[in-house]
């Protein structure tokens, strides 16, 4: 079993790439792809500020300038005017075990932050289950208290790996949360294709409904078999997923186990999807083979382990500065640490890039500004802005 090669997080752990072949570099070297109107515009990447200590996740408040940065031990970050603050914005690594495919995930901001305070983040606690907790900030916009914990829910994990982590609020006004299979290889409890376990899940959750939070009366197994929470099945680990607000569609990055990486796009407004897991690794048979693909959702892009070990998925960029590349869903892999992207419409793929802006190490995620900008984190501390060359 390629595990190496196919549990994600893990990677993170020191020393975790001794037995992992992996290159920073990537061909072609220059711009390319498929034309499709992005045209000749030219990428490149500035480093807004380092010193991080694995930054998983960013992301900003509405018409917020400022970007929080999650490390991976259990700290918040904040970054302003190109500095960041030396008191953390949340400090809980006393609740998170962190290592591996463990710690401090990612943090949503409740979408009437700037009236109510509330934010929510997602880590594993020191038993090694999955939380996810409700904050509050304190008078001083840039430190949240501690103390406010509000659990709103708690699922166990069987295994050290595959613990998803990635939450986010739609434009429905619903809280998402990932979760991958619970773990180890192959899924080896069957967590995928269960759709009684949260486990192998896209989860949608009202927070704004009910103590601690309602099921939406859409979730398609409400009143029916099944767990209450869940929108969508089948996946390994979905260990970043977004939303384009502008198209309405939801993508998720889900990564691979001995074979493929792949990343899917569906309508965000189409429940009960069963993206394939452990039926299908990609668009390929994993279980058995042959297998019964139908009813599946199959990726939009996948791409094999000669080119990569494990997605990282990011963002469809919606920002302002750069138009040529509008519409344009930005990836990457961690171990080739390549900056890739392309268009879906109309059920397709089209203007596949790969943007030669150099390296950019081991890249764990991407994140998203307030105006739609979007930003590359690496293993090497940094974090990335993606920006139009010079």
């Amino acid at each position: 079993m390629k595990r190496a090669l196919t549990q994600f997080l893990a990677l993170i752990a020191m020393g975790a790439l001794a037995s992992v072949s992996c290159s920073n570099s990537t061909e072609p070297e220059g711009d390319s792809g498929d034309n499709g109107g992005t045209g000749a515009v030219t990428l490149a990447v500035e480093v807004v500020a380092g010193g991080f200590s694995n930054p998983i996740h960013l992301t900003a408040p509405a018409n917020d300038p400022r970007l929080f940065v999650v490390e991976q031990s259990g700290r918040i970050r904040i970054i302003e005017n190109g500095q960041v603050l030396v008191t953390p914005f949340l400090d809980i690594t006393g609740r998170v075990q962190s290592g591996g495919e463990r710690g401090l995930f990612s943090i949503a901001f409740h979408p009437q932050y700037h009236s109510n305070g509330f934010f929510y983040v997602s880590y594993t606690d020191d038993g090694g289950d999955s939380r996810i907790e409700r904050y509050s900030v304190t008078g001083d916009p840039s430190v949240a208290d501690p103390n406010s914990a509000e659990l709103i829910l708690s699922v166990p994990q069987p295994f050290g790996n595959h613990n998803g982590g990635q939450i986010a609020f739609g434009s429905d006004g619903m809280l998402y949360i990932g979760l991958g299979d619970g773990g180890d290889g192959g899924d080896p409890q069957g967590n995928g294709q269960n759709t009684n376990t949260l486990l192998g899940s896209l989860l949608r959750i009202d927070v704004d409904g009910g103590d601690p939070y309602a099921i939406p009366l859409d979730n398609p197994f409400r009143g029916a078999p099944g767990a209450d929470e869940i929108w969508g099945y089948g996946l390994r680990n979905p260990w970043r997923f977004s939303f384009d607000r502008e198209a309405n569609q939801l993508y998720v990055a889900d990564v691979g186990q001995n074979d493929w990486e792949e990343i899917n796009v569906v309508s965000v407004v189409q429940p009960e999807l069963n993206y394939g897991w452990n039926t299908m690794e990609g668009a390929h048979c994993f279980a058995s083979d042959p297998c019964d693909s139908s009813g599946l959702v199959l990726p939009a892009l996948e791409y094999g382990h000669s080119d990569g070990c494990s997605v990282t998925g990011g963002y469809v960029y919606r920002g302002t500065a750069i138009p040529d590349i509008q519409g344009h869903y930005f990836y990457s892999d961690y171990c080739y640490g390549f900056l890739r992207s392309f268009r879906f419409s109309g059920g397709s793929v089209s203007d596949q890039r790969q943007w030669s802006v150099g390296g950019l190490g081991n890249v764990l995620s991407f994140g998203e500004d307030a105006g739609g900008e979007l930003y590359v984190l690496s293993r090497n501390g940094n974090v990335y802005r993606i920006v139009e060359a010079e």
